[in-house]
């Protein structure tokens, strides 16, 4: 693809963390390690559900999709970031550069969407315990799941679309870790009217409309709990719910800080990106796996057929 001047240029650099020269070499060792973890974790959760026939549920459906996008928003930013941390070459081609961007957005998009999703299918096990099986059915999931993937690779599509035809008049150089929409757009030395009110758009369905359903669908969980005649009752419906409020909490409150701070240094909008970027997709499938007895029991089922199948060779 030729690219002049006027319109998008060869290469364009990342500064990422370089005004923290100091901090490139021990934050490579930390996204190294967390990036493993991510891959690992993610991984062996898609692959558990899989395997384990009593993992095949409505719940751990979602679950999956929500690591493979959680390995999706990694494999974007993290391999970029690992080779800008390592050397002086902090350049990434062009064409990368937008494919980053729309990947990344549609990672992001379709992760909002898929967490107010998942908070529906919470809604449905607590409030309509009886119906559960009957809502929740298999085609009905996919179908949900279907909207999300979309949705989110609509949104990618409009933004990439939009944002290649930007002019930017030979300016290249990203304050950023990673090639993000909002950044690119900053570039631009034109009229960038269409970009900013298509972001704007977007955050409806994506920035408000699903944390506003997640809301809703809570809301009536705790009215229903609350109504529960046991302790116990009541401890064990909202411990299958703790997992993913958790998860919610990462992923929306980092965005919602920086919506309310718009004027907010570059500096602090990437490591807050960083955390989003790097740490939340290590945390998740720990924190699914941790507070979680299916998953555990699972877990334990494999190993212990693992270990028999080793003493048998052995004998």
């Amino acid at each position: 693809m030729e690219m002049d001047n006027a319109s998008f240029p060869n290469t364009f650099v990342l500064l990422g963390f370089s005004e923290f020269s100091w901090l490139e070499r021990p934050l490579s060792a930390v996204v190294l390690v967390s990036y493993i973890l991510t891959l690992v974790g993610n991984s062996s959760i898609v692959l558990l559900s899989l395997v384990d026939p009593r993992l095949q549920t409505p719940m751990y459906f979602f679950l999956d999709n929500l690591s493979l996008l959680d390995l999706s928003l990694t494999c974007t930013t993290v391999p970029q970031l690992l080779s800008n941390l390592w050397g002086p070459d902090k350049t990434i081609a062009s064409w990368g550069c937008i494919t980053q961007s729309c990947l990344f957005c549609l990672a992001a998009s379709t992760e909002c969407a898929l967490l107010a999703v998942m908070a529906t299918d919470r809604y449905v096990a607590i409030c309509r315990p009886l119906q559960y099986s009957l809502i929740m059915r298999p085609w009905v999931c996919v179908q949900m799941t279907v909207v999300c993937w979309s949705s989110g690779l609509a949104n990618a599509l409009l933004q990439a679309t939009l944002t290649l035809q930007l002019r930017l008049c030979g300016h290249h150089t990203l304050d950023h870790f990673f090639c993000e929409m909002s950044v690119l757009i900053k570039l631009a030395c034109g009229d960038t009217s269409a970009n900013d009110l298509a972001l704007t758009l977007m955050t409806i369905p994506f920035g408000m409309v699903a944390p506003l359903m997640i809301i809703i669908s809570y809301t009536f969980i705790a009215r229903a709990v609350l109504k529960l005649p046991s302790a116990e009752g009541r401890r064990k419906a909202l411990s299958t719910c703790s997992s993913h409020l958790l998860v919610v909490t990462l992923y929306f409150a980092p965005g919602t800080y920086l919506y309310l701070q718009p004027s907010s240094k570059s500096s602090q909008a990437k490591f807050i990106s960083f955390l989003c970027c790097v740490i939340t997709p290590v945390l998740n499938p720990l924190i699914y796996t941790l507070r979680n007895k299916d998953v555990k029991t699972a877990w334990k089922r494999i190993l212990q057929s693992q270990s028999s199948v080793k003493s048998l060779k052995a004998r």
